[in-house]
């Protein structure tokens, strides 16, 4: 089952591995924060990508902080310089926990690819999405955090 509304932001601890930064749960407190999950092998995670990058630099003046978490849907997304290229290609410029044995997956209990998840700046989830039409369900629920009122994507 995945996290409820109202469950307070997961630890982000046990990656293998971490590009672009390391991040903590105490660190993102007092943000509004944006985790999302992603794998090499997912296409629509590559298609859904620059949106994830307009929105990180958009309402970085806002406040938010965006988190990638790479968590492999296959084998092969566990090689980590093919990872690592892909971040670079996809424009990943965030904090990146790879989590090759999805301990944070398993945190956030996600089964998606890609799924996002939006918190509060006192780390209180208030809307998760993912798969296909992810970004439409995820972008008023982030509007609403950041107290937006308009966004043209």
């Amino acid at each position: 089952m995945p996290l409820r509304m109202g469950t307070p932001l997961p630890e982000l601890t046990g990656a293998t591995e971490w590009i672009n930064g390391e991040v903590t749960r105490e660190q993102l407190l007092g943000s509004p924060v944006l985790v999302h999950f992603f794998a090499k092998s997912c296409p629509i995670c590559h298609d859904n990508m620059p949106t994830v990058a307009e929105w990180r630099d958009r309402y970085a003046s806002l406040g938010l902080k965006v988190v990638a978490v790479h968590m492999p849907r296959e084998q092969s997304d566990t090689d980590l310089d093919a990872v690592r290229a892909d971040i670079e290609a996809l424009g990943i410029k965030e904090p990146c926990a790879i989590d090759n044995l999805h301990v944070i997956g398993d945190r956030f209990e996600n089964q998606l690819w890609p799924a996002y998840y939006v918190f509060d700046a006192e780390g209180v989830m208030r809307g998760r999405a993912g798969g296909y039409a992810g970004l439409r369900m995820i972008e008023p629920i982030l509007k609403r955090v950041l107290g937006v009122e308009e966004v043209t994507v």
